[in-house]
């Protein structure tokens, strides 16, 4: 290879307005792109995290907890379109709940009722602060517009997220796409977290706003809710850094986790997409590495605030090389490489950084219909602080590919979804339209071979056995 598709990169991103600190975090994975690093984590080199502190354990009475709050900025990372699941504006746009009256609140709806229940049980200020990418902003803040106590004096309700080039698999130019041009560019994984704090200003805002700490979590993730409680546990523990972790149930087949480095005993982090195919067996054993990454994170932004200006908002992270196709919906568009960083490998680059081991109701991601799905059934409840509170184990719910958009799960729920709380889990093959009432029961099952479409009547029960 030689310079040529870094600076027809570089110039690509200068010309679109990238930030420069942006441009040359991605000069740098270039570079390792380029050597052919991997980017893998291998298990031969890692320990397992163990002995962590339990938020159930946590002895935090309410003065502690409200006091932390009031030290404490959300940040939620609001950069995604959900194209996974058919859509093109921001996913946090999508409905996820009804309330009794039958109003429809999207994500964004629902993490703006809880800072405001936070707020108005604990009286700290609460700023929230999206982080938007250039496909989700203008839409985003239209939404907020409607709340007209959000924003906090000083502070802006958002700053951009920065994007770069998709690279020819087999050039490593910068690719090109006439057909759609915004399909040449990529978000740069969340890790861009960093540089785009930087170049926006928020960390000083937020630290001359007499705030002191941040908790950072996906918009699409509803159980990362104000927590009093951590906040205060993060204050004492003197961490620059913190991360939240989940034990691993069945259905957590994907997703980060932390592991312990032989060389220097640093806890690091290590994604699906670091996890070398000879050892994607044992990082998934529950066994062994019993923790995954929520990715909700909290920061010292003193520390955060020193370490950005030491860097200029290139901290040293993993490379992720992703591979692709240019555009998503054809697997015959050309092949190209995404390079991505993880905003929780940030864990090795401050040193006391440490974890805490959090309840599943802090961790309640939609990436699929299947996880729609979930949230909108009677599993959960939704409390008057915006809280979705589960109400009975929730099932593994695997849904055919008719169901992968959501405009298609729409149209076959739209009487509402089934009610779940009876159910330990439920596997749709085929294409089957849902009516009114419906209950799934057990470990339940609906059968028929791709292509062939059924229904499910009002009222009716789906068991192992079918419909009842």
């Amino acid at each position: 290879m030689s310079d040529r598709g870094l600076e027809l990169a570089r110039d690509k991103m200068r010309t679109a307005g990238v930030a420069p600190a942006a441009v040359d975090v991605f000069s740098r994975f270039y570079r390792l792109l380029e050597q052919g690093e991997s980017g893998y984590v291998r298990e031969d080199d890692v320990e397992p995290l163990t002995g962590l502190t339990r938020h159930a354990d946590l002895a935090i009475d309410d003065a502690e907890a409200s006091d932390a709050l009031a030290r404490t900025a959300i940040i939620k990372l609001n950069g995604g379109l959900g194209t996974s699941m058919g859509m093109d504006r921001a996913k946090s746009l999508l409905e996820v709940r009804r309330t009794a009256e039958g109003e429809r609140l999207s994500f964004l709806d629902v993490i703006v009722g809880q800072v405001r229940a936070a707020r108005a049980a604990t009286g700290a200020r609460l700023p929230l602060v999206l982080m938007n990418s250039f496909r989700t902003q203008d839409d985003t803040l239209a939404a907020l517009s409607g709340y007209g106590d959000l924003a906090v004096d000083g502070l802006p309700l958002d700053f951009l997220q920065n994007r770069e080039p998709k690279l020819r698999a087999d050039t490593l130019e910068p690719v090109e796409w006439p057909a759609d041009p915004t399909l040449e560019w990529c978000p740069p994984g969340h890790g861009d977290l960093y540089p785009a704090l930087h170049a926006s200003g928020v960390v000083r805002a937020l630290l001359d706003a007499g705030l002191r700490y941040a908790c950072v979590s996906n918009s699409d993730n509803l159980g990362a809710a104000p927590d009093g409680e951590i906040a205060a546990w993060f204050a004492a523990s003197g961490a620059p850094y913190a991360a939240e972790m989940c034990l691993k149930t069945p259905a957590d087949v994907k997703g980060g986790q932390l592991v312990v480095r032989r060389a220097d005993g640093r806890i690091i982090q290590r994604e699906t997409a670091q996890t070398h195919p000879d050892d994607v067996d044992v990082s998934l054993d529950p066994e062994r590495h019993r923790y995954f990454h929520t990715n909700n994170l909290w920061f010292d932004l003193e520390v955060l605030a020193a370490e950005l200006e030491r860097t200029g908002g290139v901290l040293e992270l993993p490379l992720i090389r992703n591979a692709k196709t240019v555009d998503p919906t054809d697997a015959d568009s050309p092949e190209v490489v995404q390079i991505e960083s993880a905003m929780g490998a940030a864990v090795a680059v401050f040193e006391g950084a440490t974890a805490i081991e959090v309840g599943r109701e802090r961790f309640l991601p939609v990436k699929k219909t299947d996880d729609l799905l979930l949230l909108r059934s009677d599993v959960y409840e939704l409390t008057d602080d915006y809280r979705l509170v589960a109400q009975a184990e929730a099932p593994l719910v695997r849904l055919s590919k008719t169901y992968k958009t959501v405009g298609a799960f729409d149209a076959r729920f739209a009487s509402g979804p089934p009610s779940l709380r009876d159910a330990r889990g439920l596997a749709v093959d085929g294409d089957w339209t849902f009516g009114a009432d419906v209950k799934v029961e057990g470990d339940a099952v609906l059968r028929a071979p791709d292509g062939e479409s059924g229904s499910v009547p009002d009222g009716a029960r789906v068991t192992a056995d079918g419909i009842a």
